[in-house]
């Protein structure tokens, strides 16, 4: 095969991946559409769309360059030369930034889901920019970019780099912990908690469950593809990512007594745990990490809601950033030889790493989030959440609550 017709091939290869990761977007949408109330829907939907459309507009223009050294104004260097099939001289591909846009503007979508049905629409569309600009971008970049020196530093004093092949702190555990920290900002729902509070079931869940069939189909591309090249594809991961899955639901249809909302989250959970090391561990690993995670999910689900009345509405926290804190975590632990796994992972660099950038991501979202709250605000008023998330865009027709 030509060089030509290799990088041809790996063009289309990372395509098919981002096309695939962007299909979950709409898998997030789904997922929220079906767990908030009717009157949320439109919100819902609308919402994400437009976190995607802003959140590429900040990787295209800063956060991309904070990761990767690359800038797209015009005339810049890094675009001289590009071919018809997309890649620079200098193995800029152009095709590689649509992908990791794609993950990128995950975070905020992860977001989406822990703080819906309160937050003002505008202000948080700005937030979700700035995460994808800037804290998504620094995390990132030292992980799957090596800035800064850190990877060096730990290879040098510990014998192994921290691991992350797809994402199960960059992009999981850094959403989720962020959205806590937006959660615990923004306070519960009027009406979910105190003398007279109630839980809000989820409105739909054949749209629940079509949101993560969707997150699972594309899910293989999130991770599969995330080779970014196909002399670096690997069966492993597809079989690890499957496993992990099927793991997660187990796990959760029984902890949680066959309830829809648990079991079809325990497949997200089990997909999110296996990111990390799904290019390092035997397959029976990766079936216990997923079924782990299914385990975690449901738990802290319960505990978030019910003990620590905190207003999660999807469970991210629990979702992503528990279950990617504990991705990060097994993929040193089961990708170890002496369990089956390939082996060049250390599980004192995977602890460290996966604890400090999760808590990098909990202080990050914090303070972004308490700027916007004394600036413009975030909250909804209590009669807006009435009637519903936000009155420029709520379901038409849509009875208010009470």
């Amino acid at each position: 095969m030509s060089d030509q017709s290799a990088v041809g091939l790996d063009v289309f290869f990372l395509l098919m991946g981002a096309i695939l990761v962007f299909s979950m977007h709409g898998g997030f949408a789904f997922l929220e559409l079906g767990t908030v109330r009717g009157k949320n829907q439109v919100n819902a939907m609308v919402k994400i769309i437009v976190d995607f459309a802003f959140s590429t507009l900040a990787y295209l223009f800063v956060g991309y360059w904070i990761a990767y050294g690359v800038t797209f104004f015009v005339g810049a260097p890094a675009l001289s030369g590009v071919g018809a099939t997309g890649f620079a001289p200098q193995g800029l591909s152009l095709v590689k930034f649509f992908f990791l846009a794609t993950f990128a503007a995950a975070v905020p979508a992860i977001i989406s889901g822990g703080i819906a049905e309160r937050a003002k629409f505008w202000p948080q569309v700005a937030t979700a920019a700035a995460i994808v600009g800037v804290i998504y971008p620094l995390s990132e970049g030292v992980v799957w970019n090596a800035n800064y020196g850190i990877q060096a530093w730990l290879e040098a004093t510990f014998g192994a780099r921290f691991h992350d092949f797809a994402g199960s702190i960059v992009v999981h555990a850094v959403g989720g912990w962020i959205a806590l920290a937006a959660v615990l900002t923004l306070g519960a729902r009027v009406g979910r908690y105190g003398p007279n509070g109630r839980p809000f079931p989820p409105s739909s869940i054949p749209w629940l469950g079509l949101g993560t069939w969707l997150l699972c189909i594309g899910w293989f591309g999130f991770n599969v593809m995330s080779a970014q090249s196909t002399a670096g594809v690997s069966g492993l991961v597809a079989l690890n990512s499957l496993l992990a899955m099927v793991g997660g639901i187990v796990a959760a249809t029984i902890l949680g007594k066959s309830d829809p909302g648990f079991v079809h989250n325990g497949a997200l959970a089990g997909l999110v745990a296996v990111c990390a090391g799904s290019d390092v561990m035997h397959p029976i690993g990766a079936l216990v990490v997923g079924a782990v995670a299914g385990a975690i999910f449901v738990k802290g689900f319960i505990v978030t809601q019910e003990r620590l009345k905190v207003d999660d509405v999807l469970g991210v926290w629990p979702l992503h950033g528990l279950c990617g804190l504990w991705g990060g975590i097994a993929c040193g632990i089961f990708g170890l030889e002496a369990l089956g796994g390939m082996g060049g992972v250390s599980p004192l660099v995977q602890i460290l790493g996966s604890l400090l950038v999760s808590a990098y991501a909990l202080a990050a979202g914090a303070i972004i989030y308490a700027i916007v709250k004394r600036t413009v605000g975030l909250r909804l008023t209590d009669e807006q959440q009435r009637r519903g998330a936000d009155l420029s865009i709520h379901s038409i027709g849509a009875e208010p609550e009470v």
